[in-house]
């Protein structure tokens, strides 16, 4: 049990918080950028292969996160130099990479499929390792945040915000269901009649989905109430959790399908946006948030309540992103919808007509999109849509949705021009006529591999939530064994330094199989 008076003392130490600025979070995160300009730099200019072992995969990969939310958390732009003076260095040296595999290329080379095989019903979706390193670096990120903010090295203003504001471990629960929406775009790219589908059975799946992750939610607030853990009860509320959150949203998902087969998803997803913010404004939401008194299982649980809708935008704004960064082609969901509605939808003709995977298309959508997220944010900041206060994690209102539509496809378009600038893509179809009809052998050899995730982030984004979970149950046993409010900053590091190696570790340990929850 922990002390009624430490408890209290810990609540306190994470509570009221401003937060810091748009700009510092965006420096802080590109020390995950750095970090990969870095490794790729040593991978193509070197033959280093100890990059697959543990222990320079968390140096060139965890340190830098970890060091970026403590000891560098006042000068990241000097840690990202730090970091990528090095790499810009490597730069001068010739390429050592050739036709040859990656040194961590662990992908088995598929058969030659036979010449009468039919055309799969939908193209084949190929391997992101700009998104693999997205996603991993998130989890890894929040993994490190929700320890390192139980400790003094961890500044105050990248604790989350308590009404209004931006701030580090902000942007954490935003980007986990922005992400969700990323992935819930995968059975409608492969699955082109999966919208049309019965609405029951695909309820049932969604639902049945959920279950666990709700599960998990429920046991959480049953262990946080019996061993009196701190806890921040403004955050979503007395019973409900972020994980709670995190289930129903692909349930909510379900139900627009009709919808989103005669609408753009970003269309609905701005609209739900819209509605929140109305909601919180117009209706007297906000309020009800900030006074209400918790007299009732509502409003014992209004955070997490209200906010719902607000996450429902995230993860249709997510799904967006998911429908223009999956598919080989950023049109190919559009088309889907158009013959849907024409009721004209051919398999085969579209597995033909996006055969040849288009990363320069789909980078510039990609960055349209980013530079609309960030001017509509401006433009909502400018108007005071959000009544003058900013982005608000508690209550989801619009200048947050869009902070994290804006964060996240700016980031995953940085992952991917670093993949398309250091491994240009082998599958432009140009390339591969002007490849061929170039004659000599020795041409083939120059060819420069496409990009691989590399393997520790690989390991962490296929069992990401399991990840996720270790990482919440190492951060309690932590908490109930030391009180880390009181420790020094040398201690905090190192216990921060084998956490965030165990964890890594473990996520190694389980590379080779995909956990499901």
């Amino acid at each position: 049990m922990v002390n009624s008076s430490y408890k209290d003392e810990k609540e306190a130490f994470v509570s009221g918080m401003t937060g810091s600025t748009v700009m510092h979070v965006n420096m802080l995160s590109s020390v995950a950028l750095a970090s990969i300009f870095l490794l790729y730099c040593v991978q193509t200019r070197t033959r280093l292969s100890l990059l697959t072992s543990i222990p320079l995969s968390w140096i060139f990969l965890v340190l830098p996160l970890l060091l970026s939310m403590t000891l560098f958390t006042n000068w990241p732009g000097t840690l990202c130099l730090l970091i990528s003076a090095p790499g810009g260095l490597l730069l001068l040296f010739r390429r050592e990479a050739s036709g040859t595999p990656l040194p961590f290329n662990f992908t088995e080379p598929t058969a030659p499929r036979p010449p009468s095989q039919t055309l799969p019903t939908a193209p084949k979706m190929e391997p992101l390792p700009s998104l693999t390193t997205y996603r991993a670096h998130m989890l890894l990120m929040t993994s490190l945040a929700i320890l390192a903010v139980d400790f003094p090295v961890f500044p105050r203003n990248l604790v989350k915000c308590e009404t209004y504001g931006v701030s580090l471990m902000d942007i954490g629960v935003g980007s986990f269901v922005f992400s969700g929406g990323i992935a819930s775009a995968i059975p409608l790219i492969k699955t082109p009649h999966y919208l049309a589908m019965p609405m029951v059975p695909k309820m049932f799946r969604a639902m049945r989905k959920a279950l666990p992750i709700i599960i998990l939610g429920l046991v959480r607030v049953l262990l946080v109430k019996g061993t009196e853990y701190p806890e921040h009860v403004s955050e979503y509320g007395v019973h409900w959790n972020f994980f709670i959150t995190l289930a129903l949203v692909p349930v909510m998902e379900v139900i627009f399908h009709p919808v989103i087969i005669r609408m753009s998803v970003t269309t609905l997803g701005i609209i739900a946006a819209i509605l929140q913010q109305i909601l919180l404004s117009t209706f007297g939401l906000s309020d009800y948030v900030l006074n209400a008194p918790r007299i009732s299982l509502v409003s014992a649980n209004k955070e997490g309540i209200v906010s719902l809708p607000g996450y429902f935008a995230i993860h249709l704004l997510g799904l967006t992103t998911g429908l223009l960064l999956l598919p080989p082609s950023p049109s190919y969901f559009r088309r889907i919808q158009r013959s849907l509605r024409a009721h004209t939808l051919n398999d085969r003709e579209l597995a033909e007509r996006y055969s040849v995977r288009q990363n320069d298309k789909t980078a510039t959508e990609l960055s349209g999109y980013s530079v609309m997220w960030w001017a509509l944010m401006g433009l909502c900041s400018l108007l005071k849509l959000d009544g003058g206060h900013g982005p608000s994690r508690r209550m989801v209102n619009i200048s947050y949705i869009l902070w994290i539509c804006a964060y996240n496809v700016s980031f995953i378009l940085a992952y991917l021009l670093l993949d398309m600038v250091f491994f240009p893509s082998s599958f432009n179809k140009n390339k591969k006529k002007s490849e061929s009809s170039s004659g000599p052998a020795s041409a083939s050899r120059a060819v420069v591999p496409a990009a691989i995730p590399h393997p520790l982030l690989d390991a962490v984004n296929k069992n990401g939530l399991v990840v996720f979970l270790l990482a919440n149950v190492a951060t309690g046993l932590i908490n109930l064994t030391i009180p880390t409010m009181y420790t020094s900053d040398f201690w905090a590091m190192v216990i921060l330094c084998v956490y965030s190696y165990a964890i890594c570790a473990v996520a190694w340990g389980l590379r080779g199989v995909r956990l499901r929850l």
